[in-house]
């Protein structure tokens, strides 16, 4: 078998695994512990996010023609794939929470919604909150107001009620 037929199952791989991801995140993984390692993939996993080690020729490849096509000047080293499918910010939000407690792992670059991001992007969009605790923030600003004339109203009314 060439060694062309052996390389297409792979790159077909990461085509499919990046067609039509939120987020495609790249990270040096160089200097991970196994145990730590093994923990980063475990919360990965839990939250929807592919993570997977490829060769940077493979990942070239399956770039090529895909708006991941930036990243291909930034495949040297060792590099991993975080892909988000669902949350656009979860692979950077967990991987940046992983670096905490293991500072060898660091981001290198990624594209989120068809939009490039060096380093420094991609660790400004660790600091985004999920969709989820997003909408529970804007809800809670919504209801503040209410609950405060509620209870104002409750006041009033005990308020005559004992006069």
């Amino acid at each position: 078998m060439a060694k062309v037929e052996l390389k297409k199952p792979v790159v077909d791989e990461i085509a499919q695994n990046i067609d039509g991801a939120a987020s495609v995140i790249l990270v040096n993984y160089s200097g991970l512990t196994v145990e730590q390692d093994t923990q980063l993939r475990k919360e990965l996993r839990e939250a929807g996010v592919v993570y997977k080690v490829y060769k940077n020729t493979m990942m070239n490849l399956a770039f090529k023609d895909t708006p991941c096509e930036a990243l291909c000047k930034d495949l040297e080293g060792t590099n991993a794939l975080a892909i988000g499918k669902e949350d656009a910010t979860a692979p950077a939000r967990i991987i940046a929470k992983a670096a905490k407690a293991a500072p060898a792992i660091e981001f290198v670059s990624g594209v989120v919604e068809g939009n490039y991001f060096d380093k420094d992007g991609v660790m400004a969009l660790s600091n985004v909150p999920s969709r989820e605790e997003l909408l529970g923030k804007l809800l809670g600003s919504i209801q503040s107001p209410i609950a405060n004339f509620a209870r104002v109203i409750s006041q009033v009314a005990e308020a005559r009620g004992e006069a």
